[in-house]
């Protein structure tokens, strides 16, 4: 377990808008009375970065955002089991580049939609898996697993080994790949069923951190660095400092903190525009706060809110540039932003 580094305090943010650059409202929509907990922009092909999706109940809906604020819906997915309640959603794509939704909920079922033909293209269980052939590659669990439900995982954004996972065992745990990456390969040219395919077990992640004192439900790679957040009104950014010769141990060196106020419960998650120089993150009075991320002080470049906006906002997404601020929430609601041309 890594211990948080003292004697070196984290520079806060100030709540003052830098106003850096200023957003106004320009479209909401209302997808029905059943909570939003996810919406995520398209990054992985850039002929889709304006198209997004949103999860809530047992439905899967896709949007374009368009010129002037329009909110176009271009499909939707129904799961057949009603009781189904999806938490969360992602882009993915096959070899092909044929985009994917990858969706999963409270069933512990992972749903993967053919977008492009708007069918569902594999149903797994939750483990890393190839989506172009269904395989079940790795399994991240056992020793030196979670203790409690797993509610975020981010990819490396330079390392494919790594990813860090974070969830309501209060931790951050980071795990690599390297030495079973042999495996992934493998998934791509396996021939016999994939329930036939040699499944491994990753027992034991490289570094553990408890950062935060309760439950962990969002965490990003910032380069080396990580940004995580609890229920404390705040992202934290802290750099994970591994002992090479002890695996999960070293320490955490908390850097910046960027307060959010009235974020103290759980299941808000922030985003990240496509180069990450910006985070955006709701509360739960319907306000956003959008932070600099490449500033040290950190830098608060706005702060949203409308009259009618007062439902907890669940998620955030902002576009490849950040021009354009996506929330879903608790009401059923979608808010568009927009940047306001200088």
């Amino acid at each position: 377990m890594a211990r948080t580094a003292i004697g070196c305090e984290p520079l806060v943010g100030s709540l003052t808008p830098s106003k850096k650059r200023e957003y106004r409202v320009t479209n909401k929509l209302q997808e029905g009375k059943r909570p939003l907990y996810a919406v995520v922009f398209n990054f992985i092909d850039s002929r889709y970065f304006n198209v997004f999706a949103t999860v809530g109940g047992n439905r899967v809906t896709v949007y374009q955002c368009l010129e002037g604020g329009v909110i176009a819906a271009l499909q939707s997915y129904v799961d057949e089991d009603k009781e189904e309640s999806f938490y969360t959603v992602s882009w993915a794509c096959n070899v092909d580049g044929i985009p994917f939704l990858v969706a999963g909920g409270i069933n512990g079922i992972i749903r993967v939609i053919d977008v492009s033909n708007e069918k569902l293209h594999k149903d797994e269980s939750v483990r890393l898996w190839n989506v172009q052939t269904g395989i079940c590659i790795l399994i991240f669990a056992g020793a030196g697993g979670h203790r409690n439900e797993v509610l975020s995982v981010d990819f490396h954004p330079s390392d494919i080994y790594r990813i860090a996972s974070c969830g309501m065992d209060n931790t951050v745990k980071i795990w690599s790949m390297k030495e079973f990456w042999t495996y992934v390969e493998k998934s791509f040219t396996w021939t016999d069923l994939p329930s036939k395919f040699p499944t491994k077990y990753v027992q034991f992640p490289v570094f553990i951190a408890s950062v935060h004192s309760n439950y962990v439900d969002c965490n990003r790679w910032l380069g080396d660095f990580i940004l995580s957040k609890s229920v404390d009104n705040e992202i934290v950014l802290w750099e994970p400092k591994m002992k090479e010769q002890s695996p999960g141990e070293g320490t955490a060196d908390i850097l910046q903190k960027y307060p959010v106020p009235e974020c103290d419960i759980w299941f808000i998650k922030f985003s990240c525009d496509f180069h990450y120089n910006a985070a955006a993150i709701g509360n739960r009075e319907g306000k956003i706060f959008v932070w600099e991320l490449q500033s040290s002080p950190p830098v608060l470049i706005a702060r949203l809110s409308h009259a009618q906006s007062k439902s907890p906002i669940r998620q955030t997404a902002m576009s490849y540039d950040g021009s354009t601020i996506l929330s879903c929430c608790e009401d059923g609601a979608i808010w568009r932003w927009d940047a306001i041309p200088t």
